[in-house]
Protein backbone atom coordinates (compact mmCIF):
# COMPACT_ATOMS: atom_id res chain seq x y z
CA UNK A 1 0.00 0.00 0.00
CA UNK A 2 1.84 3.54 -0.92
CA UNK A 3 2.40 6.14 1.63
CA UNK A 4 0.61 8.76 1.38
CA UNK A 5 0.51 12.19 3.36
CA UNK A 6 -2.16 13.13 5.81
CA UNK A 7 -4.33 16.31 3.77
CA UNK A 8 -3.82 19.47 5.19
CA UNK A 9 -7.18 21.62 6.03
CA UNK A 10 -7.21 24.02 3.48
CA UNK A 11 -6.27 27.70 5.19
CA UNK A 12 -9.48 29.84 5.54
CA UNK A 13 -9.69 32.91 3.30
CA UNK A 14 -9.35 36.34 5.39
CA UNK A 15 -12.71 37.79 5.70
CA UNK A 16 -13.77 39.66 2.80
CA UNK A 17 -13.71 42.82 4.49
CA UNK A 18 -10.29 42.60 5.49
CA UNK A 19 -9.06 41.77 2.10
CA UNK A 20 -6.29 44.56 1.90
CA UNK A 21 -7.22 45.67 -2.34
CA UNK A 22 -11.14 45.99 -0.87
CA UNK A 23 -9.74 48.37 2.08
CA UNK A 24 -7.51 50.22 -0.57
CA UNK A 25 -10.74 50.19 -2.90
CA UNK A 26 -13.47 51.32 -0.25
CA UNK A 27 -11.17 54.52 0.77
CA UNK A 28 -10.62 54.88 -2.58
CA UNK A 29 -14.52 54.93 -3.42
CA UNK A 30 -15.09 57.34 -0.01
CA UNK A 31 -12.29 59.90 -1.50
CA UNK A 32 -13.69 60.04 -5.43
CA UNK A 33 -17.21 60.41 -4.52
CA UNK A 34 -16.17 63.99 -3.93
CA UNK A 35 -14.57 64.48 -7.12
CA UNK A 36 -16.86 62.33 -9.32
CA UNK A 37 -19.39 65.68 -9.38
CA UNK A 38 -16.87 68.01 -10.52
CA UNK A 39 -15.50 65.45 -13.35
CA UNK A 40 -19.12 64.97 -14.62
CA UNK A 41 -19.82 68.54 -14.59
CA UNK A 42 -16.86 68.78 -17.18
CA UNK A 43 -17.66 65.61 -19.20
CA UNK A 44 -14.61 63.90 -18.12
CA UNK A 45 -14.51 60.17 -16.63
CA UNK A 46 -12.28 59.52 -13.81
CA UNK A 47 -9.49 57.83 -16.22
CA UNK A 48 -9.60 60.70 -18.51
CA UNK A 49 -9.13 62.86 -15.77
CA UNK A 50 -6.58 60.86 -14.32
CA UNK A 51 -4.51 61.42 -18.21
CA UNK A 52 -5.42 65.03 -18.31
CA UNK A 53 -3.67 65.33 -14.53
CA UNK A 54 -0.58 63.58 -15.60
CA UNK A 55 0.16 65.77 -18.60
CA UNK A 56 -0.66 68.98 -16.69
CA UNK A 57 1.71 67.86 -13.93
CA UNK A 58 4.67 66.68 -16.79
CA UNK A 59 4.13 70.12 -18.18
CA UNK A 60 5.78 68.31 -21.22
CA UNK A 61 5.11 65.96 -24.08
CA UNK A 62 4.37 62.61 -23.27
CA UNK A 63 4.85 59.09 -24.83
CA UNK A 64 1.83 56.92 -24.27
CA UNK A 65 3.74 53.98 -22.33
CA UNK A 66 5.31 56.92 -20.00
CA UNK A 67 1.38 57.82 -19.43
CA UNK A 68 0.13 54.34 -18.75
CA UNK A 69 3.08 53.95 -15.98
CA UNK A 70 1.99 57.42 -14.50
CA UNK A 71 -1.60 56.35 -14.62
CA UNK A 72 -1.32 52.71 -14.14
CA UNK A 73 -3.72 52.76 -16.93
CA UNK A 74 -3.27 49.37 -19.02
CA UNK A 75 -2.27 50.27 -22.55
CA UNK A 76 -5.09 48.76 -24.41
CA UNK A 77 -7.33 51.37 -22.24
CA UNK A 78 -5.23 54.39 -22.53
CA UNK A 79 -5.01 53.41 -26.51
CA UNK A 80 -8.93 53.94 -26.05
CA UNK A 81 -9.03 56.99 -23.91
CA UNK A 82 -6.15 58.79 -25.82
CA UNK A 83 -7.94 58.49 -29.08
CA UNK A 84 -10.98 59.80 -27.31
CA UNK A 85 -9.87 62.89 -25.80
CA UNK A 86 -7.65 63.82 -29.06
CA UNK A 87 -11.45 63.20 -30.58
CA UNK A 88 -12.70 65.88 -28.17
CA UNK A 89 -9.37 68.08 -28.48
CA UNK A 90 -8.28 68.08 -25.41
CA UNK A 91 -4.94 66.44 -26.45
CA UNK A 92 -2.75 66.88 -29.61
CA UNK A 93 -0.35 64.19 -30.53
CA UNK A 94 2.82 64.46 -32.99
CA UNK A 95 5.73 62.47 -33.60
CA UNK A 96 8.34 61.67 -31.14
CA UNK A 97 11.27 64.29 -32.14
CA UNK A 98 14.22 60.75 -31.92
CA UNK A 99 11.37 58.29 -32.99
CA UNK A 100 9.68 59.23 -35.96
CA UNK A 101 7.60 55.90 -35.05
CA UNK A 102 6.37 56.87 -31.55
CA UNK A 103 3.24 59.44 -30.66
CA UNK A 104 3.69 61.70 -28.17
CA UNK A 105 0.93 63.90 -26.54
CA UNK A 106 0.17 66.89 -24.90
CA UNK A 107 -2.35 69.19 -23.57
CA UNK A 108 -4.44 71.67 -25.80
CA UNK A 109 -5.14 75.40 -24.95
CA UNK A 110 -8.89 74.40 -24.60
CA UNK A 111 -7.67 71.20 -22.25
CA UNK A 112 -5.44 73.91 -20.31
CA UNK A 113 -8.21 75.89 -19.52
CA UNK A 114 -10.66 73.36 -18.49
CA UNK A 115 -7.48 71.85 -15.83
CA UNK A 116 -7.28 75.79 -14.80
CA UNK A 117 -11.12 75.89 -14.06
CA UNK A 118 -10.78 72.35 -12.13
CA UNK A 119 -8.15 73.23 -9.64
CA UNK A 120 -9.60 75.48 -7.28
CA UNK A 121 -12.65 72.85 -6.73
CA UNK A 122 -10.31 69.81 -6.56
CA UNK A 123 -7.92 71.98 -3.93
CA UNK A 124 -11.80 72.68 -1.91
CA UNK A 125 -11.83 68.98 -1.88
CA UNK A 126 -8.79 68.36 -0.76
CA UNK A 127 -9.50 70.71 2.07
CA UNK A 128 -12.54 69.26 2.97
CA UNK A 129 -11.40 65.60 3.09
CA UNK A 130 -8.61 67.05 5.30
CA UNK A 131 -11.18 68.36 7.64
CA UNK A 132 -12.77 64.95 8.16
CA UNK A 133 -9.92 63.25 8.08
CA UNK A 134 -6.72 65.63 9.96
CA UNK A 135 -3.99 66.43 8.04
CA UNK A 136 -1.44 64.57 10.65
CA UNK A 137 -3.81 61.05 9.47
CA UNK A 138 -3.71 62.37 5.85
CA UNK A 139 0.65 62.72 5.74
CA UNK A 140 0.50 59.48 7.97
CA UNK A 141 -1.27 57.89 5.32
CA UNK A 142 0.87 59.22 2.08
CA UNK A 143 3.75 57.74 4.11
CA UNK A 144 2.31 54.78 4.58
CA UNK A 145 1.18 54.50 1.37
CA UNK A 146 4.37 54.90 -0.17
CA UNK A 147 5.96 52.80 2.27
CA UNK A 148 4.12 50.05 1.21
CA UNK A 149 4.95 50.74 -2.26
CA UNK A 150 8.66 50.74 -1.19
CA UNK A 151 8.44 47.53 0.63
CA UNK A 152 6.26 45.85 -1.71
CA UNK A 153 7.62 47.22 -5.46
CA UNK A 154 5.87 49.18 -7.89
CA UNK A 155 3.76 46.91 -10.02
CA UNK A 156 5.08 46.80 -13.83
CA UNK A 157 2.11 48.51 -15.88
CA UNK A 158 1.92 45.59 -18.13
CA UNK A 159 0.29 44.22 -15.26
CA UNK A 160 -1.66 46.42 -14.00
CA UNK A 161 -5.28 45.96 -14.27
CA UNK A 162 -7.80 49.27 -14.47
CA UNK A 163 -9.41 48.28 -11.28
CA UNK A 164 -8.11 46.46 -8.69
CA UNK A 165 -9.56 43.14 -7.24
CA UNK A 166 -9.73 41.07 -3.84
Amino acid sequence: MPHTQPSRAPQPMRDFSRSLPMALLRARESVMVRFRPMLRAHGLTEQQWRVLRAMASAGHKLRPMDLSQATYISMPSLSRLLKTLEGRQLIERSRHASDLRGAEFELTAACHAIVAEIAPHSVRVYDEIEQLVGHAEIEQLYALLDRVVQRLGVADSSDTEDEPVA
